[in-house]
């Protein structure tokens, strides 16, 4: 049994990167929310202010994590705790250099082929703001 990690109740997984938006099942696209702070009023379904802050946090995640410039695939698998068939079929586009496949190729996909930055969050706060 999960727990909220807001608020300590029962929780089911929320994947941070939503399937349908292109993200994969490992640990990092998880966050444990229980029924009020998945699909409440506050939480990331509802909220646009809320998803961004969770693919923020994901992305500055993976980023603190992948250090290098280049991986491969065996690395990735390891370090993200990605199921190994999943993940050659997720990085099949990617392109695979001398190297191994980029960090920055590597982010852009687990985040469902979109950076996010902090100006998104501004930019929400002022749509906000005209809207009141």
């Amino acid at each position: 049994m999960h727990k909220c990690e807001i608020c300590s109740r029962q929780a089911d997984i929320h994947h941070i990167v939503h399937k349908n938006e292109g993200g994969l099942d490992f640990p990092l696209n998880y966050k444990y929310l229980c029924p009020e702070h998945h699909r409440g009023k506050q939480g990331p379904h509802r909220s646009n202010k809320v998803d961004i802050e969770y693919k923020l946090q994901m992305q500055e995640k993976l980023e603190g994590i992948l250090k290098k410039d280049f991986y491969t695939m065996e690395e990735l698998i390891s370090l993200l705790d990605l199921n190994k068939t999943k993940a050659k079929k997720f990085f099949k586009d990617l392109r695979l250099y001398k190297e191994g496949y980029k960090k920055q190729d590597i982010i852009y996909t687990l985040m469902g082929k979109r950076l996010y930055d902090d100006q998104m969050l501004e930019d929400y706060y002022e749509m906000m703001v005209v809207l009141i």
